[in-house]
């Protein structure tokens, strides 16, 4: 049984984004815990948030949340079919990812599912406040599904890496679930500066990604270009790809793939889901 944990502002986006998981998961057995956080506010000068007493939280603050949150219920069952699906609403008033951890650690939640709105001008950052924080703040894996995205069987992974770092079996063993899942394949990334070769250290752990992956298809490729992030948005066009599958290990590289980018760099953060792994 999957404990996914669905955040949602009610928005079309995080709707999009609670599809997604819906269809991703439409075979398993799944707790879905849909979560609306009431954000607490923000104090300059290190003053203590004001926090209403219980009846007056239930009274005003988290009424309307509450009476959104059961119709957003009402038209999740209307699109799932699944009786294994299992869906509880929580409300919190709360600092956004302070709410999210005590859900990860009460639920014992195996993935967060969470939508992002792209970008309306070249200038502004894809990721939004809420899913950034989220993936570099909380150690649990996370699936960020763009507001364009829509549900398609993946069959084409991407998993971008430099081979700098070696990844514990732990993280490996959750691409290799997730690929398992529709049969599909592991399509490894190197993007590599013009006469760069790999250092022994690099080639050890290319050799121990290869001997993992020996009973899942995969494939090793590597794209020439001085910035990652076009290498990256060249390959995913190139191979349809479905997912890209990023490791929070290596913050450099992890950041320069999901914020750096804006939309006149880069399209496919508008319809190509991420997830997002990280090391205990």
């Amino acid at each position: 049984m999957k404990n996914i944990l669905l955040p949602t502002d009610f928005s079309e986006n995080s709707l999009n984004a609670i599809k997604y998981g819906l269809e991703f998961y439409k075979n398993l057995s799944c707790n879905f815990y849909i979560l609306h956080v009431t954000l607490m506010p923000t104090y300059v000068g290190g003053e203590i948030p004001v926090y209403p007493t219980t009846n007056v939280l239930e009274s005003t603050v988290l009424k309307q949340a509450k009476l959104e949150l059961e119709k957003l219920l009402k038209k999740i069952k209307k699109l799932d079919s699944n009786p294994e699906h299992h869906f509880y609403t929580i409300s919190k008033y709360d600092f956004f990812i302070d709410a999210v951890k005590t859900q990860i650690e009460e639920k014992k939640i195996d993935l967060i599912i969470m939508g992002t709105k792209g970008a309306t001008g070249f200038s502004e950052v894809v990721i939004g406040t809420n899913t950034g924080d989220l993936i570099t703040k909380i150690k649990c894996p996370v699936l960020i599904i763009p507001e364009n995205a829509a549900f398609i069987a993946p069959k084409e992974i991407a998993f971008p890496t430099d081979f700098h770092n070696f990844y514990q079996p732990v993280i490996l063993n959750n691409i290799s679930e997730f690929a398992e899942m529709y049969n599909a394949s592991v399509r490894i990334l190197h993007i590599a500066k013009k006469d760069e070769t790999l250092t022994g250290n690099q080639l050890e752990n290319k050799h121990y990604l290869h001997n993992y992956f020996t009973e899942d298809k995969h494939s090793f490729h590597k794209i020439t270009n001085n910035k990652i992030e076009d290498g990256v948005a060249c390959f995913v066009e190139s191979r349809n790809i479905d997912v890209i599958i990023m490791i929070a290990k290596n913050l450099n590289f992890f950041q320069r793939i999901l914020f750096k980018p804006t939309v006149e760099e880069i399209s496919y953060h508008t319809k190509v889901p991420f997830l997002v792994l990280h090391e205990e």
